[in-house]
């Protein structure tokens, strides 16, 4: 049995530690730390059987008997508690992205190297059931030579502007989970993005130096061509949608939902809208990856999301923020120069 310290116990730290103790069988959650914790977060961990709940992370840093840590913490903090985690003698899995700042994540990924501990980045949807079906007819054969990726991501609200300030913007908040889906389904890199971007939701978006809908498309080293479109609201919920089209074929998911009731009657044809929002759509997925994670650690093997996947949906992002702002194609090997 495995246990487990959590670093921050908002939502996405309330997410994995009601997955762990509901369907992870090799992990216990030991500990739960956040600065700001409160008697509402005390009774919901004691609920799940959580040992501890403090506001001092270091008590899970410094615990011999926590061998992994997840830092769920806010997106400033994770290279950062990463590194020190590392140090400790801890696997660590860490919610996306590493860093903003690629400097930082390159520090990371030299200390995870150094440690020999085991380093898993939270891309989740790796581990849907939908996705996971695409990727294994394409690893399969089955589409022949790819030839068009199409990824829609459309949440059914805006983050508050609060957020959106400290996102990072779109790109590297919202879309890195579509740029690391095109390297995940193609089993591709990506060389060049183009980007067009507007302000259709929220003029306060604009103002706050982001955009809220974009079309982005990658040129990928396997020859293929993937398209990506994103808006901040969609009136009818979480769409996720995609499909690779190939020579041989095509494979595509379409939007889970409550139900697949289809009414059909006089005055049409009524279906049910997709789910809410991620919490819904991706619990299980949210299960699987620390599941993954914990077997990993088990069987020393390596992780199935890696630093580097951490790395190079950033590196996307970078160059689709810098192709909206110059209106040009922008290629991964500029921003690597960039950053040198």
């Amino acid at each position: 049995m495995i246990n487990v310290g959590i670093i921050g116990a908002g939502r996405i730290g309330h997410v994995h530690g009601e997955s762990i103790s509901k369907f992870v069988k090799n992990a216990r959650v030991k500990t739960i730390a956040d600065p700001f914790l409160n008697d509402a977060t005390i009774e919901w961990a004691k609920s799940l059987g959580i040992e501890k709940a403090t506001k001092d992370y270091k008590e899970i840093i410094n615990d011999p008997d926590i061998q992994a840590v997840l830092i769920c913490a806010s997106t400033d903090q994770h290279s950062k508690l990463s590194i020190e985690a590392l140090q400790a003698g801890k696997h660590v899995f860490c919610e996306k992205p590493i860093d903003h700042d690629v400097a930082k994540i390159m520090e990371v990924l030299d200390v995870v190297k150094s440690s020999g501990k085991k380093y898993q980045v939270g891309f989740n949807r790796r581990f849907d059931h939908n996705f996971r079906a695409i990727r294994d007819a394409v690893k399969a054969g089955k589409v022949g030579k790819q030839q068009i990726i199409k990824i829609t991501s459309r949440d059914p609200e805006p983050p508050s502007i609060d957020y959106v300030k400290v996102s990072g913007g779109i790109f590297l908040d919202m879309t890195i989970h579509d740029f690391d889906m095109v390297r995940y389904l193609s089993g591709a890199e990506v060389e060049e993005v183009y980007a067009e971007g507007s302000v259709t939701v929220d003029p306060e978006i604009g103002k706050a130096g982001d955009i809220d809908t974009a079309i982005i498309t990658l040129k990928l080293d396997n020859g293929a061509t993937a398209v990506i479109d994103n808006c901040r609201a969609a009136c009818y919920g979480y769409d996720q949608r995609a499909e690779v089209f190939g020579t041989k074929g095509c494979v595509a998911i379409s939007n889970d939902s409550d139900s697949n009731a289809v009414f059909s009657g006089e005055n049409g044809v009524v279906a049910e809208k997709p789910m809410f929002f991620f919490l819904q759509r991706y619990m299980m997925a949210y299960a699987k990856e620390i599941d993954s994670f914990v077997e990993a650690i088990v069987n020393d093997t390596p992780t199935e999301v890696n630093g580097n996947d951490g790395l190079e949906p950033v590196l996307i992002g970078m160059a689709a923020k810098k192709s909206v702002a110059e209106h040009r194609p922008v290629t991964i090997a500029e921003i690597r120069q960039e950053i040198k």
